[in-house]
């Protein structure tokens, strides 16, 4: 088997949790090819179609414990071949670049689509990765959701702020918890924030209604090849902040499934999977639904260290799936 990861570059991964070197690992165990390449390696040719310059690379033994002695220098990878490929060449192409969902990304699917129609199989599909912005896809499964608005039009937030009270504004590509407010009942900094975030009315963002469970954590809910994990990653917000997200300096604690989160989980799984969809990170507080995201889930590592699952394993089996199904 022979896959492609399109990624953030090699030499930034923060090994010790990343989930796209958790499954680098898995498949290389498997004797599978590990190959990287960056967006800005691909190349579409009239003609010739698509193609990305490659490094196929064999992943340095124990090179999570020694993760302190890595530099861009002294990598934890050895690039065993670098070469331009058609990414029809290999058995899936998986798109784990990180957010931000900028023009860049979605001209990246377009490419990616076209690969699609000479061969290539792109996990996640390029299509549903334009159909489901992460903070927008939620609006189709309302009913999972808490009371949840998408405007720029100030007063109308003004609005939804005076109608709930403790509302979480945030911008629409953002992610790991940058550029998230909350305002209280006492409508301190409104004002400012909604200015702020909608560019004076320019630019479409999210208001929430504040979910006090956050104090227990926004909890990451996988769902791998349509199947949903029984372990959630609980993201515990520290020191008086209000997100979670681990980049924020929130806590990971797996802990299992409350019957409220697999009940939205079983729900949503075949639908996203029948559209493309075969890693899927569900953002729940409190039994409620926030995000969906589709670009480049993680919480792997927690997971599977605190639980024994091994979530990349899962998700290679998945893609070991896919391919077979396809053939």
């Amino acid at each position: 088997m022979k896959l492609l990861f399109i990624a953030d570059p090699l030499e930034d991964f923060k090994i010790y949790k990343d989930s796209t070197y958790a499954m680098m690992q898995e498949a290389q165990s498997r004797g599978w090819s590990v190959a990287a390449c960056e967006l800005h390696d691909i190349h579409w040719q009239a003609g010739l179609g698509v193609s990305a310059q490659c490094k196929t690379i064999a992943i340095t033994p124990d090179s999570i414990a020694a993760q302190a002695g890595f530099t861009a220098k002294n990598p934890w990878f050895a690039i065993k071949n670098e070469a331009r490929i058609a990414l029809k060449d290999f058995d899936a192409v998986l798109m784990r670049k990180d957010p931000p969902f900028d023009a860049e990304y979605l001209y990246a699917t377009h490419v990616l689509q076209q690969a699609e129609r000479e061969g290539a199989r792109v996990l996640n599909k390029p299509q549903a990765l334009r159909d489901h912005s992460e903070k927008l896809a939620l609006m189709e499964f309302a009913q999972f959701a808490a009371p949840t608005l998408v405007a720029r039009d100030m007063q109308v937030l003004r609005d939804f702020h005076a109608q709930h009270g403790d509302v979480i504004f945030k911008p629409l590509d953002g992610m790991g918890g940058a550029g998230i407010f909350r305002v209280g009942a006492d409508g301190l900094n409104l004002g400012s924030v909604i200015e702020q975030l909608t560019h004076n009315g320019k630019q479409s963002i999210m208001a929430q209604r504040y979910l006090p469970a956050i104090a227990e954590g926004d909890k990451r809910v996988l769902l791998i090849g349509g199947q949903v994990l029984p372990y959630a990653l609980a993201r515990i917000p520290q020191g008086g902040e209000v997100r979670g997200n681990l980049a924020a300096g929130g806590k990971g604690v797996a802990m299992a499934l409350t019957a409220r989160e697999r009940e939205v989980a079983e729900f949503l799984a075949p639908i996203l999977y029948a559209r493309g969809l075969h890693l899927v990170g569900l953002d729940m507080i409190g039994g409620y639904l926030t995000e969906i995201n589709v670009t480049s889930p993680t919480c792997f590592v927690e997971i599977t260290q605190q639980k024994g699952l091994n979530v990349a394993a899962l998700m290679m089996d998945a893609v070991a799936q896919a391919v077979a199904f396809r053939a």
